[in-house]
């Protein structure tokens, strides 16, 4: 027996099922957006149909860019789930299509490039869009940062942001080998793998304290919390675990800083 009733699942069970980790159902618990259904004596958490409902709309809403505290809103002023549902099957349809989009467009590049064919650079680009999160960055951080941001990304080039994203992979792989090596957050190797980081961002135009090459502390320490809050972040270093890594070294890092 696994001690699961006919209504309900354990914490591991609905991770498995949402392919998440019980980490993060206990976080989504404290903050109050999915508490659970029955706590049983030995403390383990454990949630019924409606908690698997309520978590599919956290997971949708968090695949559609909305942070913690915005999902938790939505989840308070939307209380039918039949109609918050059928609007979140409404976003996900659009973005279905963009994807489609996206991927007929690079099957257009690879048969131009197999056959030799000019290449269709009007159609090439068909469904991407850098500029899907301009509100949300005007919003966290004004539109002055997105404008400059915006101008310096467009001014790098095709070479030039080819590079900068190599930098970041390379970047988010050597922070994931340190989180993996299960090294110290305020250990030497730690902080010079938060200097890179700080500098990487600093090198942004538009990012609080660029004219400085490294970003505020205050920035710097919002963004290492964000790196564990928002699963977009964090899958950029392998999940909650790693990410949580990088906000510590992060955070020894900030508190050296200046305001």
């Amino acid at each position: 027996m696994n001690g699961r009733t006919s209504t309900d699942w354990s914490i591991q069970e609905v991770a498995r099922l949402a392919g998440t980790t019980s980490r993060t159902l206990r976080h989504y618990g404290d903050l109050g957006l999915l508490p659970p259904s029955r706590v049983a004596a030995n403390g383990y958490r454990h949630y019924d149909e409606d908690a698997l409902v309520r978590l599919q709309r956290i997971l949708l809403l968090r695949d559609l860019g909305l942070g913690l505290g915005d999902i938790a809103d939505v989840l308070d002023t939307e209380a039918s789930a039949p109609v918050a549902l059928r609007s979140h099957l409404r976003s996900l349809e659009r973005e279905r299509e963009r994807l489609g989009r996206q991927i007929a467009a690079v099957e257009r590049t690879i048969t131009a490039l197999d056959e030799g064919a000019g290449l269709m650079e009007a159609d090439m680009f068909d469904g991407f869009d850098h500029t899907q999160y301009e509100e949300e960055v005007a919003e966290r951080w004004g539109a002055d940062a997105y404008r400059s941001s915006d101008a310096w990304w467009r001014g790098l080039g095709a070479e030039g942001q080819a590079e900068w994203k190599a930098r970041a992979d390379r970047l988010a792989t050597d922070w994931q080998e340190a989180a993996a090596a299960g090294i110290d957050p305020a250990s030497t190797s730690a902080q010079e793998l938060a200097a890179r980081h700080a500098a990487w961002l600093g090198a942004i135009p538009g990012t609080p304290g660029s004219e400085l090459g490294r970003p505020q502390r205050g920035y710097l320490e919002g963004l290492a919390e964000m790196y564990v809050a928002d699963e977009r972040f964090a899958a950029n270093y392998g999940g909650v675990d790693g990410a949580t890594f990088v906000r510590d070294a992060l955070l020894v890092y900030a508190a050296g800083l200046e305001q």
